[in-house]
């Protein structure tokens, strides 16, 4: 039996007019070509259609995507050490064959250790900075939380005070809040 989209996704089926959802076993099953009607259904309980599991189901992520700054530099990382790896193998294997090849290789892969070393550190200062500047440490010296209590904080002063100047101004007077 083919399952069509709302059995699929576990969505409920409607009958149509009255809006309320068929039992999964009583949708009646489609035919395998579109060319050939598909059979009625038997109403009997006993001999109802058993219902069938999804293919897969899915779940959630585990954790959430890195955001894209701490991505790209990840990336960078990934392809620096795999060039320095590339570049460390070359000249171990042009050492074996006594190659005059060795010696600027080995030359490359020291410093394709220090780029590597580089790159793996910047990801893990992006990613630190990119925690501290948008609040993602949930501890409560979060530097971004403090920030964003004091933005906060100025955006209710600056409403409070543009009350204050627009209730001044509707009275008749000179805008005086006392008697002189």
């Amino acid at each position: 039996m083919l399952m069509g989209t709302a059995e699929r996704r576990g969505a409920p089926a409607d009958d149509g007019a009255t809006g309320v959802a068929e039992e999964p076993s009583a949708v009646r099953p489609e035919a395998p070509d579109r060319d050939i009607p598909a059979a009625a259904p038997d109403t009997r309980a006993s001999e109802r259609q058993p219902w069938y599991r999804p293919l897969w189901r899915e779940e959630p992520a585990r954790r959430r995507r890195m955001p894209d700054p701490v991505r790209t530099a990840a990336v960078r990382a990934v392809l620096v050490v795999a060039v320095t790896l590339i570049l460390a193998m070359v000249a171990f294997l042009c050492t074996l064959a006594e190659s005059w090849l060795a010696f600027p290789m080995v030359l490359g892969s020291v410093a394709g250790t220090v780029v590597a070393t580089w790159g793996v550190l910047d990801v893990w200062v992006t990613r630190q900075v990119w925690n501290q500047r948008h609040g993602v440490v949930s501890v409560p010296s979060s530097t971004a939380r403090a920030m964003r209590r004091e933005r906060r904080r100025a955006r209710r002063q600056a409403r409070a005070a543009e009350r204050g100047r627009g209730r001044i101004g509707r009275r008749g007077g000179a805008g005086q809040l006392s008697h002189p």
